[in-house]
């Protein structure tokens, strides 16, 4: 499938990842009490990028979680495996959700669900590489790596590395 525009290239997307780890260090005056949980799948890489980014700059380790928002969509019906790994406590600490692009704003309202069932935060934030618009939910991000402005019949395509061999981000 051939992109109608390329958004962010390998460079521009580690400038933005770079931005973002910057601003959130700023806004929460530091790391103490932070915490990354990254929505499936590729909201996860970009959890571990910033902590990773957060880590380097701080000196301190930001432990990252895996969320599994499938239980706590309204679209879907049937119980499926939860695959999420958080690992800590989210009671008293500030999350840092993470997902790749932002659209709807229904799956942050089902990984706010998620992770609300795990404990009660301090705060919750959501930081997203891709602000594409159109809105059904009252959902801001504090963080934002790119805003697109698309039309509803467009798709915004993030590629990583990890999973897909390059970095980029693109309209299809």
């Amino acid at each position: 499938m051939t992109p109608k525009a390329v958004i962010l290239d390998e460079k521009s997307m580690n400038r933005a990842i770079t931005r973002i780890s910057y601003e959130i260090i700023e806004r929460n005056k530091g790391t103490l009490g932070l915490c990354f949980i990254g929505i499936m799948s590729r909201g996860v890489y970009l959890a571990h990028r910033l902590a990773d980014r957060l880590s380097a700059n701080e000196g301190t380790d930001i432990p990252v979680g895996v969320l599994d928002i499938r239980n706590f969509r309204d679209d879907v019906t049937e119980d499926v495996e939860d695959r999420s790994d958080v690992p800590f406590d989210v009671t008293d600490k500030t999350v840092v959700l993470v997902d790749d692009v932002l659209f709807t704003g229904r799956t942050v309202r089902a990984a706010i669900d998620a992770v609300m069932s795990r404990g009660r935060p301090r705060l919750i934030q959501l930081a997203v590489l891709v602000d594409r618009g159109h809105r059904e939910l009252p959902i801001r991000p504090d963080y934002v790596g790119k805003n697109v402005p698309t039309s509803h019949d467009e798709s915004v395509r993030v590629n990583m590395n990890e999973i897909d061999g390059t970095d980029r981000v693109i309209i299809i």
